[in-house]
């Protein structure tokens, strides 16, 4: 099955009040985890692909061959979108060359009529194109490939410009942050969230750093509108953790346990479980 934009299962995913999970790829392991658990689980999903990530493996158009021939080899047959996450506005052009599905750009950090003048240009390129096209409005606390935001909730009047545009879907900050939460972590705005569908209404909403977000607050979120969300930090623990076991187990010195097929084996079982995980908790197991 070819890549498709995230447009029909987000507007799906928004009328269901279920949640379609982006998983951040970094390698061929990441890739092959995630499709072959998405398959498994008849889920649709989306593969995220930060700028920083896409220039580690080699490119965008590494990444689209990489992906495309994965879905034809391990023959997978739910939607998936090929999607850039947090692009500059050269970085979502550059993606949309290279044949991905779906871009993200990020122009949270411009002003507001900055934002706005770049997103729809972008967007008339997308639906030119037949792509999807997420925006966002506030910034997503943490660090993400050197973009540094401090979590600020987003204008929900500045929201409902953005989303007037014709984005397939919107990112706004409430409060969630990328990376690891701190201990004083103020939680999600829902009062912000649910603002922000009043002015959006059918517009799917994203949600950025879906790491250590408390499950009633997801349920929560996915209620108020929220229909994609967005998990990369946790697969990276998991896959650390597993191999370090692994080598510290000294399972690497046994037999050819050096060999990278097996070494990488752990973090990789680690990262389906874990997207296994979050599928059920988004609900999107069974509506491929």
């Amino acid at each position: 099955m070819p890549l498709v934009n995230a447009k029909e299962m987000l507007t799906k995913a928004k009328a269901g009040h279920y949640a379609v999970g982006q998983f951040n790829i970094n390698n061929l392991e990441w890739t092959k985890a995630i499709l072959l658990t998405a398959e498994e689980l008849k889920s649709p999903v989306i593969l995220g692909v930060s700028e920083g990530a896409g220039k580690y493996m080699c490119g965008y158009k590494t990444v689209v061959g990489m992906v495309t021939a994965m879905i034809e080899e391990l023959g997978i047959t739910v939607p998936v979108a090929l999607h850039l996450d947090h692009g500059s506005y050269e970085g979502a052009k550059k993606c949309i060359e290279a044949g991905f599905s779906s871009i993200m750009f990020d122009g949270s950090h411009y002003p507001i009529d900055e934002n706005i003048a770049k997103t729809k240009e972008l967007v008339g390129i997308c639906n030119d194109l037949d792509l999807s096209i997420e925006a966002e409005v506030g910034s997503i606390g943490g660090e993400e490939d050197g973009v540094v935001g401090m979590g600020e909730c987003a204008d929900p009047e500045e929201c409902k410009m953005v989303a007037d545009l014709g984005v397939t879907m919107l990112a706004a900050g409430i409060g969630n942050i990328h990376g690891v939460y701190p201990e004083n972590w103020a939680g999600l705005s829902f009062e912000t969230l649910d603002a922000i569908q009043q002015k959006t209404g059918d517009m799917p909403l994203v949600l950025h750093g879906g790491t250590g977000i408390p499950d009633d607050m997801i349920a929560k979120a996915i209620s108020l509108g929220v229909s994609k969300i967005n998990v990369n930090t946790e697969c990276q623990l998991v896959f650390a953790e597993a191999t370090r076991q692994y080598i510290e187990a000294g399972k690497d010195k046994q037999g050819k346990g050096f060999d990278p097929r097996k070494l990488l084996a752990p973090g990789t079982e680690a990262i389906k479980a874990k997207v296994k995980e979050k599928m059920e908790l988004f609900g999107s197991v069974g509506k491929a």
